[in-house]
């Protein structure tokens, strides 16, 4: 009896004890807890995947803001859509070498009853070439008819058009900071071109020509980022925008041009900068950007190529920078934080 009742006021003490221990040890327990949580925690490889994707997204920019300055110089041999057509053929051989490289076709297994043609991916493929062929001969034959700023300007309207079709179409919706950040983004873009840009009837032509480039330019972008979200590649992409725009571009060369080809070594050098760099290198990171953020984003990051063009010209042409270039590019950058600070509802 007196045994029993000794080893229960034993017990209870090594309770009392071991419960004191715990209580002392529970601050430095809920630190190596919190430390625990915070290191499984996903939101460091969610930032840096963030800004892993915004790196790449601007380099591709960077890369796209080169277009202009080798457009310029393969325009002293070369028209603009003869231009365009060397653009696009090379940048097709360019992705079929690579396409080759990555996966060597094997030969011997092939089985042509196991290939089930996707007509609506292939079909989309196809408009989204016709859109970005057709906006990029529009904007070359709109320097022809209005000033390279009013262009400019006009093509800036670019993320209207692709926040409206994804409205109108995918029904997606956007809140109130994001829409702030896009008009700042546009009024940046629009600030570009402010100080040249010339009013008049005899340009309305050209403008309206501008504007219908930025409407196709913003329904390429729409189509490919809805391709990308069901998981068509980068590769396949780009290979059916080069090769469809080549052939589309080609009947329209033969018709009005009679040099296909540069005549030079400098023209070549040119062009294959012009496929490689902007083409293939520059809309290869664009496109595989529409998988990481929405085509609307893409589309208001995408005006940053204006500015970066400017301060490119002025390093390689010795072309003057204007204040209201800087103003722009202030703009944009708030106008871009803004957007992707923001979450779009869909």
């Amino acid at each position: 009896m007196v045994n029993t009742k000794l080893s229960n006021h034993k017990h209870l003490i090594n309770n009392y004890i071991n419960l004191n221990k715990n209580s002392l040890l529970t601050p430095e327990r809920k630190t190596n807890e919190v430390a625990k949580t915070i290191n499984q925690s996903p939101l460091p490889e969610k930032l840096i995947s963030d800004v892993l994707s915004l790196v790449i997204l601007f380099i591709a920019v960077i890369a796209l803001a080169f277009s202009p300055i080798f457009t310029k110089l393969s325009e002293i041999e070369i028209s603009p859509t003869v231009t365009i057509f060397n653009r696009l053929w090379i940048a097709t051989v360019i992705i079929s070498c690579w396409r080759l490289i990555k996966t060597p076709p094997e030969f011997t297994k092939i089985q042509l009853r196991e290939y089930t043609p996707d007509y609506k991916q292939q079909g989309l493929l196809i408009l989204a070439s016709i859109a970005a062929t057709t906006s990029a001969v529009f904007w070359a034959i709109s320097f022809t008819h209005t000033s390279v700023a009013s262009s400019t300007l006009l093509r800036s309207l670019t993320p209207l058009f692709i926040s409206f079709g994804a409205w109108l179409i995918l029904k997606q919706q956007f809140n109130r900071q994001f829409m702030i950040g896009m008009v700042l983004s546009m009024i940046g873009g629009m600030a570009i071109g402010w100080d040249d840009w010339q009013l008049g009837t005899q340009y309305l032509i050209g403008d309206g020509i501008a504007l219908l480039s930025a409407a196709l330019h913003g329904t390429n972008i729409l189509i490919v980022g809805y391709l990308r979200d069901r998981g068509c590649e980068t590769a396949t992409v780009l290979f059916w925008r080069c090769g469809c725009g080549a052939l589309i571009v080609f009947p329209l060369v033969l018709l009005t041009d009679t040099t296909l080809l540069p005549i030079s070594v400098q023209g070549w050098l040119t062009v294959i900068a012009l496929a490689f760099v902007c083409q293939t290198f520059g809309q290869g990171l664009l496109v595989y950007s529409l998988k990481q953020f929405s085509s609307s984003f893409v589309g208001i990051f995408t005006l940053l190529k204006p500015a970066i063009t400017a301060v490119l010209a002025w390093v390689i042409f010795t072309e003057s920078l204007s204040f209201s270039s800087g103003i722009a590019l202030l703009l944009i950058l708030v106008g871009i934080y803004l957007a992707k600070s923001s979450e779009a509802l869909t």
